[in-house]
């Protein structure tokens, strides 16, 4: 049984409110805008991720971002998970990412994390950003208990969960 309907459509494309950015799945062909995003942004996203994802690793090279990029890509077109990038109006940039993955650990049906890079970090953006995606997730996904981590629960907290079977 799949985690998702069969006929769920996800959304390419959101428009992120008061701001000129939006949110689309994220391809491959990011990895340009990608690498740098996470890797000037490195040291707090280790913070925020690496105890669960172990990403990103201080010695990630592009080719392993495009490769992980790759995976994301066809994840998302299997509907197995979800990466979408926050990117600008012209897509020159991407400024963070919103993670939709099918429950690890238990007492939810979808989890659903984020992250700005770090100059938009405690800023309106990433405000933004915090106030649409639990909306979006309610209003578009097709989950009964999402569960934003890191912001409904604490990452640890998570982690001592028991997984999901």
């Amino acid at each position: 049984m799949s985690w998702l309907p069969e006929d769920f459509v996800h959304p390419v494309h959101v428009p992120v409110p008061d701001t000129a950015l939006h949110l689309r799945p994220i391809r491959e062909a990011d990895t340009a805008l990608d690498y740098p995003a996470v890797m000037g942004s490195r040291e707090r996203l280790w913070k925020i991720f690496g105890p669960a994802w172990a990403w990103p690793k201080e010695t990630m090279t592009y080719e392993e971002d495009r490769i992980d990029l790759l995976r994301h890509e066809k994840e998302i077109a299997a509907h197995q998970s979800f990466n979408y990038a926050l990117l600008d109006e012209e897509e020159t940039a991407i400024l963070g990412c919103v993670y939709i993955d099918p429950p690890e650990r238990t007492g939810s049906d979808g989890e659903v994390s984020w992250w700005v890079v770090d100059d938009l970090a405690g800023g309106e953006v990433e405000r933004a950003l915090d106030a649409l995606v639990p909306q979006w997730i309610a209003a578009d996904w097709p989950f009964q208990q999402p569960r934003c981590l890191g912001r409904d629960i604490t990452w640890q907290d998570w982690l001592a969960l028991p997984r999901a079977s």
